[in-house]
């Protein structure tokens, strides 16, 4: 057999799509890639194709990145992966490729802020299969069930080259959580399609089946993204934590933090992108449900995290915060770059963050939310998607025809689950997450 790798992009669906080619022929893909269309970037989740201005004209390239480079060694086989660049064919930047438009924003923050970040995503996941077991969240008796899938997902994040932290049974059936370490810029959402794919690949070689899903059930627990980030200046030194500052914020990380939330209805849609997200964002989840900041409160929409050393310049570095409306439909190029983003135009505007919210917020009423500077986020992909459509500023961030592009990308995906009930949404969107 020839040896082949998969050349790939992350796009708005959140779906990993490319070419394999062959390993030998990698040195001159590395430079010249290989063929890409324009109106692949309109293939919704479920594999239909939404209306699209490119229609069947033009080429673009898809050009590998060396760093992103995947082996994932198995007993019986090797699969490699390396994640890359859309391109025009003159070697342009595409605006709809996702790794560009993270760039663009990253590139941002260093302009205004002069500070890089630091990000990682925890990830939790479903396995199908069922074991039988009952009252193990969290337990021991759960991880030993799938302890050779634990510890062959850290081995093989570990050979990636990033920096496994842990891995767990979570609370839901056949759910587990795996964590990273942070990686600098574009690299952190990489790693987080790498972490699903090693997840997924991982699994089947053991003979099961991983998902991602936001929701398998209606009435049950949902899989999570949540995405801490901290800032470096130029230099490497930690920019994020003050011991002076509310709750220990920079001022940076305040501004930053209050953008988050000021246009976090209008994000939401970019983080939270399926149908079923939004029936896991809602009150007593713990996930997301308003645009609070909270700190240590798992179920506010930003938090403020712990830390555990007492070291002043390790506290400094450990600081962080951490975005929890999101989930893996999302593609976490997108949804990275629309959080920065909104953080970045909080420090533009001299924003400052909101005192943390102490209380559960669905009690209040309207009013009362709407006096303390609350919203409820969006009920629906349609109203996240309309708030994102009207919000002038987001028209700012992206590439001009870029949401109207990715309006009609999700407009095709709800189209498809039109006449379904919830039941019916969340066990099609388990079989393409």
């Amino acid at each position: 057999m020839t040896p082949l790798i998969f050349a790939a992009t992350c796009d708005l669906a959140g779906k990993v799509r490319g070419k394999a080619f062959p390993v030998s022929d990698l040195s001159r893909r590395l430079e010249r890639g290989v063929g890409w269309t324009p109106t692949n970037v309109q293939i919704n989740c479920f594999d239909g194709i939404a209306d699209s201005p490119f229609g069947a004209l033009g080429d673009l390239l898809l050009v590998p990145d060396e760093g992103t480079k995947v082996d994932l060694e198995f007993a019986t086989r090797t699969e490699r992966f390396i994640l890359g660049d859309i391109v025009t064919l003159d070697g342009q930047p595409w605006d709809f490729c996702t790794r560009s438009l993270l760039r663009s924003a990253l590139n941002r923050l260093k302009e205004v802020a002069g500070v890089k970040l630091l990000a990682a995503f925890e990830h939790e996941f479903q396995i199908k299969s069922k074991s039988g077991l009952a009252g193990e969240g969290f337990g021991r008796s759960g991880f030993e069930h799938q302890r050779d899938l634990c510890e062959s997902i850290i081995a093989q994040i570990s050979a990636a080259g990033l920096k496994p932290d842990s891995i767990m049974k979570e609370y839901g059936p056949e759910q587990y959580e795996v964590v990273i370490g942070p990686e600098l810029g574009i690299r952190a959402a990489d790693a987080a399609v790498m972490v699903r794919e090693i997840t997924r690949s991982t699994a089947r070689f053991l003979n099961e089946e991983a998902t991602f899903t936001p929701l398998r059930d209606p009435n049950s627990v949902g899989n999570g993204v949540h995405i801490h980030m901290s800032f470096l200046d130029l230099e490497g030194n930690p920019k994020t934590y003050d011991a002076a500052g509310d709750c220990g914020m920079s001022e940076i990380t305040s501004a930053f933090s209050a953008g988050i939330l000021k246009y976090l209805d209008s994000i939401i849609a970019f983080t939270a992108p399926s149908v079923i997200s939004y029936l896991r964002l809602t009150p007593h989840r713990w996930s997301a449900a308003y645009n609070n900041l909270g700190f240590q409160d798992r179920e506010a929409s930003l938090r403020i995290c712990p830390t555990t050393v007492k070291d002043p310049l390790e506290k400094e570095r450990q600081f962080n915060i951490e975005y929890r409306a999101a989930d893996a439909s999302a593609c976490p190029h997108l949804a990275l770059a629309a959080i920065v983003h909104a953080g970045v135009q909080g420090i533009e505007d001299g924003l400052t963050a909101p005192k943390p919210s102490e209380e559960d917020l669905s009690l209040l009423s309207a009013d009362e939310l709407g006096n303390r500077g609350f919203i409820r986020l969006p009920e629906t992909l349609e109203d996240a998607l309309e708030r994102m459509r009207t919000n002038p500023i987001l028209s700012k961030w992206f590439p001009d025809n870029f949401l109207p592009v990715y309006l009609s990308h999700k407009t095709s995906e709800i189209s498809h689950l039109a006449n379904m009930d919830d039941g019916d949404r969340c066990e099609l969107y388990e079989t393409t997450y």
